[in-house]
């Protein structure tokens, strides 16, 4: 039987969807610079508000991490 409460699995999908939109938005501020230092036409918004995704990831992937050190020290300190 798993030690770890069902809320970890939670925490953990936290980051990995976490880490997986923020690349999604790393990818996309890199296709709105490419064309900044290429001299090509600049893209429309919508490519500017993909790469907003990366802060978005960000949080997502920071309070899924807060989240599991806040459930390992409930753990350490039931264990005490």
């Amino acid at each position: 039987m798993s030690t770890q409460s069902p809320a970890a699995g939670v925490a953990d999908r936290l980051v990995r969807i976490g880490a997986i939109v923020f690349g999604i938005g790393a990818l996309g501020t890199l296709a709105t610079v490419i064309p900044l230092f290429t001299g090509a036409d600049p893209l429309p918004t919508a490519a500017y508000l993909v790469s907003m995704l990366m802060g978005v990831g960000f949080a997502l992937a920071l309070g899924g991490l807060l989240l599991q050190a806040r459930q390992s020290r409930r753990q350490a300190r039931s264990a005490e």
